[in-house]
């Protein structure tokens, strides 16, 4: 009878699917729905108060900022293995290192409003709302890329994002641009123009800046201070590394760029500045590319391995982060594995369809150069060739 019943619990159970024992732990912890840290002071310049000294994490936007920074870091690291194995071609700037500063400024402003910003835009593709499959589609040439696969990895665009620029610094005053549109329509929306420390000794920075003070736009002028331009440590590149005090009379902030609630708290200041009328402000972003300036470029000429070791070892924005959520039982190291293990599927799919789908068809050359439909010659290989624009 004993066996009997063994037989038929033994039945019953195995019916019932049974959850991975990691799953179980995660879901029996009781976790705290939010947490209070203490932040890096940022640098203030005319200005008499800046952002908070603390900030408040939940639960939800932890994991969510976890996991938006691990898709950015591993979306870079799977570009990196595509670009060797000749999948993308041309000009390609990769980010990872500098997540904090993306997932960072777009939580302190709202989908609605604007940025723009340079080249090494990955992480603002996805963080502005472009699946991963269209980014890794773009970078390989694919029809099913953002931009049908015709813009690469400089030139990628999404609502509300402008790109994506490879001029250097010319997002300066096409941010000022945006932000001047802004204004005229009474939209309440600012812009976010985002450039690198080597753009900032631009000439036409200056003039952006001379005219977004000017006319009080709601722009926020973002310096990434990644320490190199190009291959030039900016030492050797500038008479002054303040980079947040170039607007001279425009307040600035100088913030640290590797801490993503640092970078949240600055950035939601710096748009209720915006937003009151005061005009624009500058913010430096002090943070670090584990790459180098492109995939041309090596990254250990003119800086050590061992200070790219140092920087991830003590300030990886990742482990920062990670930390924090941990130390505060936001959530426990088994969940975060979960989501660590869930973007890599994702990753490695969409670079399965980044590799696999086609290429644009020639005759698609032309599409969505006008908004209207006039036709137009190509002088190509062979002779003159008529092409039509399709909007």
């Amino acid at each position: 009878m004993k066996k009997m019943l063994v037989a038929a619990v033994s039945r019953v159970l195995s019916g019932v699917s049974q959850k991975p024992a990691s799953r179980v732990l995660v879901a029996s912890c009781n976790y705290s729905n939010d947490a209070t840290f203490e932040i890096k002071k940022c640098d203030l310049h005319h200005l008499e108060e800046g952002p908070p000294v603390t900030a408040v994490l939940t639960r939800q936007d932890g994991l969510k900022y976890y996991k938006t920074m691990q898709t950015i870091r591993r979306m870079e690291l799977k570009a990196d293995q595509l670009y060797k194995q000749k999948f993308i071609r041309g000009f390609c700037h990769l980010c990872d290192g500098q997540e904090a500063c993306y997932v960072g400024l777009e939580a302190g402003v709202n989908p609605t409003d604007h940025i723009i910003t340079s080249y090494r835009s990955h992480g603002f593709c996805y963080t502005r709302g472009l699946s991963i499959r269209s980014i890794l589609a773009e970078l390989t040439g694919r029809k099913g890329g953002c931009a049908k696969g015709k813009g690469g990895s400089m030139h990628m665009y999404c609502k509300n994002f402008y790109g994506g620029n490879g001029i250097v610094g010319a997002q300066g005053p096409l941010g000022a641009g945006i932000s001047l549109a802004s204004k005229y329509k009474g939209s309440n929306e600012i812009c976010l123009t985002v450039y690198g420390d080597g753009a900032a000794n631009q000439g036409q920075i200056a003039e952006a800046y001379n005219m977004a003070a000017l006319w009080k736009l709601p722009c926020i002028f973002i310096c990434e201070n990644n320490r190199y331009g190009m291959g030039t440590a900016i030492t050797r590149a500038a008479a002054s590394i303040d980079y947040y005090k170039r607007g001279n009379f425009m307040p600035g902030l100088k913030v640290d760029g590797m801490d993503v609630l640092c970078v949240r708290e600055a950035t939601k200041f710096a748009a209720d500045y915006c937003r009151s009328g005061k005009g624009p402000i500058v913010m430096e972003l002090q943070t670090y590319r584990y790459h180098g300036h492109s995939m041309s470029d090596p990254g250990v000429s003119y800086r050590t391995r061992e200070e790219i070791q140092n920087v991830r070892g003590k300030s990886d924005p990742i482990m920062l982060l990670q930390d924090k959520i941990v130390n505060s039982h936001l959530a426990s190291v088994e969940e975060l594995k979960e989501i660590d293990v869930e973007v890599r599927k994702e990753i490695d799919d969409a670079a399965e369809f980044a590799t696999t789908d086609p290429e644009p068809a020639l005759e698609e050359i032309a599409h969505h150069i006008y908004s209207d439909n006039p036709p137009f010659e190509v002088r190509g290989a062979n002779q003159w060739v008529k092409f039509k624009s399709i909007s």
